[in-house]
């Protein structure tokens, strides 16, 4: 009988033990997709596949995790009650990965009884038993796998949406501040690559950890029980083997990281040089030799890393083979000198020789457990960065009832100074306003000298930072966001309009309207005869930021969206600051008639706009400078007149 290094019969393997079978999931070969710096990376793990040439890659610490965790340490606690609800499906997939760890190590002693027994002794029941229970030991370990995938993606699944939710609520309680200081695409990034990456935590690391360590350990244990002095050959020669395996493959990885920052710079130098504003740029300078110059050195040291990879890749593949060669080689020599094989079967090295093959895998994946589990408290340290921040404008905790329909809508500020975080200086100082219910307020002054900051103060986009805010006499603070919403109507300077039709982004502020409440809204703020010459009318998509419309245009829509909701306090910051002057005019009238019996706070820089106001107030450093009717401040000869003479 002739004996093959690779036999036919091998232990089955559990899933996230390393595989990178399609459907499993990846063990430490995961490829979850994450980053926390705005860009999408690997887990880190070991790639697809077993030993040999697409075999396991070491996983490698990023230096940026590292940092992370120097800086936001993570209590181990805090990580694992976010799994406490999830106790009994944990508990049952690591049940599961033991199981299939234990039933895999029985297929080589049945391989054993098949050429030691059933073969050559023409046992027909036995050989039956035997290949049965290959079968059936495949097929259940199989089913435990799915079973265990399911499982685990589904608690994967469960907790990101759980973080995802939760993130979101809390940022959506952030002032304007945090949003200001903070670039959309990290709140994106950690929205969705961090927590994305966070189930692998659970999909990946932890099963893989969980069915590395009870694959090994079952395995070595079966090694020693079909033979102690073969054992004892794997205990000398293993070791050594992933040790060189691992240093050649870290070189590559080193390689490969290098090759891939020269190929992010070749690709930066075409980006800007190639685009059309690179291009003028380019011409305009007379750079053109420098910028080839520099894309040519780029291009050349790809060559010596290409050249240095790729030799490194086949030192790889060729040490792997040689190792695989020599392991089984040695287990063979061994068992065929008389000294030192104690009599040992074929079935019994056909058997050792299976699981000596398989045990490779799982030592390997616990090596890059270390930088695995980096990885995953990187991950967990971002996202309960953000869950710690501080509310700067929290919902009170006994909210004061005032609902719109019972409002008078009275402002006040006593006393109030604001100072934004990080200034060294406020942008109100000792404010204090009176603005009866159903009067109109002009706010006027250079520009920095405080408007926007009192307008967002009555809309709790801030806090003050001394003083308080009050609407009938409450204060701002003790009433819920919901109910200060419904009160004031916010139209500003800078529009924005969702992603969706004109009938959608109206509907934001009631969405119970109808389309005739729509079109009443559309009409009084001056935009109803455009709405109405589009083919789609209401249902026209505004496109992202409303890039479909004129400024102007988008102005009116935003205006028609606070009709609809029909405050009581409305806020105008340069609300017609992108319209004509005719246009202007026409929807100034509908503002007028809009304005009667509602408290309106007007920032204008137009004259047109504040003549006809109850009270105007001039801003300048921050405090209050004069204030009056239009008619006694141009009177007064101050501020006030300098500006309405420009």
């Amino acid at each position: 009988m002739s004996i093959t290094t690779h036999s036919p019969f091998t232990a089955p393997r559990p899933l996230g033990a390393g595989s990178g079978d399609p459907g499993g999931h990846g063990g430490p070969g995961g490829s979850s997709g994450h980053s926390g710096r705005g860009g999408s990376r690997g887990h880190g793990g070991p790639g697809p596949g077993g030993p040999g040439p697409g075999g396991p890659r070491p996983a490698q610490v990023d230096p940026a995790d590292r940092a992370q965790l120097d800086e936001s340490p993570v209590s181990w606690r805090r990580v694992a009650a976010l799994f406490s609800p999830y106790r009994g499906q944990i508990a049952l997939v690591m049940t599961l990965i033991v199981g299939t760890s234990l039933l895999g190590t029985a297929s080589p002693f049945l391989v054993r009884d098949i050429v030691d027994q059933a073969i050559p002794h023409q046992d027909v029941r036995l050989l039956l038993l035997a290949v049965g229970g290959l079968v059936a030991i495949t097929v259940v370990t199989q089913l435990f796998g799915v079973l265990q995938t399911w499982i685990s993606s589904r608690v994967g699944q469960r907790l990101m949406h759980g973080l995802r939710t939760r993130v979101f609520d809390h940022l959506q309680g952030q002032s304007l501040g945090f949003f200001t200081r903070t670039r959309g695409g990290e709140v994106q990034s950690r929205l969705t690559n961090d927590i994305a990456g966070m189930q692998s935590v659970i999909t990946d690391t932890a099963t893989s950890i969980a069915s590395n360590v009870t694959t090994a350990i079952a395995t070595a244990v079966a090694m020693a029980a079909l033979s102690w002095r073969l054992s004892l050959l794997s205990l000398v020669v293993i070791p050594p083997a992933i040790w060189l395996t691992r240093r050649v493959a870290l070189l590559r990885r080193d390689l490969t990281t290098r090759l891939q920052g020269g190929l992010a710079e070749l690709n930066g130098i075409v980006d800007e040089t190639l685009s059309v504003s690179g291009a003028r740029l380019t011409k305009t300078l007379g750079i053109g030799e420098r910028r080839s110059a520099e894309f040519a050195a780029t291009s050349a040291s790809l060559v010596d890393l290409e050249l240095a990879s790729q030799l490194a890749g086949r030192w790889r593949m060729a040490t792997m083979q040689i190792i695989f060669a020599l392991i089984p080689a040695a287990i063979y020599l061994v068992a065929g000198l008389p000294a030192t094989s104690g009599g040992m079967t074929i079935g019994t090295l056909v058997a050792f020789t299976a699981l000596q093959s398989s045990i490779f895998r799982p030592l390997m994946g616990l090596l890059n457990t270390g930088a695995q589990w980096v990885t995953s408290m990187a991950l967990f340290s971002r996202i309960f960065g953000y869950l710690d921040l501080e509310v700067d404008v929290p919902e009170p905790t006994h909210p004061v009832a005032l609902p719109r329909e019972q409002a008078r809508g009275e402002v006040r500020f006593e006393d109030v100074s604001f100072r934004y975080p990080g200034s060294h200086t406020d942008a109100l100082h000792d404010v204090s306003v009176e603005v009866p219910a159903g009067s109109t307020l002009a706010l006027v002054g250079e520009t920095g000298s405080g408007k926007s900051t009192f307008a967002a103060l009555v809309s709790r986009l801030y806090d003050p930072t001394a003083g308080r805010v009050t609407i009938d006499g409450i204060d701002v603070r003790d009433l819920s966001s919901a109910d200060l919403a419904a009160l004031v109507g916010v139209v500003s300077q800078e529009t924005y309009l969702v992603h969706g039709t004109i009938a959608d982004n109206l509907r934001l502020a009631r969405p119970d309207a109808s389309d005739i409440d729509l079109w009443q809204a559309l009409e009084v703020a001056q935009i109803d005869d455009v709405v109405a010459t589009l083919p789609e009318g209401l249902h026209t998509l505004v496109g992202a930021r409303g890039y479909r419309f004129s400024g102007g245009e988008q102005q009116r829509l935003a205006i028609a969206r606070t009709v609809l909701r029909n405050p009581r306090i409305l806020l105008l910051d340069e609300a017609t600051s992108a319209l004509d002057n005719d246009t202007e005019r026409g929807l100034q009238a509908a503002l007028d008639a809009l304005v009667v019996g509602r408290t309106t706070i007007v920032i204008a820089h137009r004259l047109s706009t504040v003549r006809d106001a109850d009270q105007i107030v001039v801003l300048d450093h921050a405090e209050i400078l004069e204030r009056g009717t239009h008619a006694t401040l141009v009177a007064a000869a101050g501020r006030y007149a300098s500006l309405a003479a420009r």
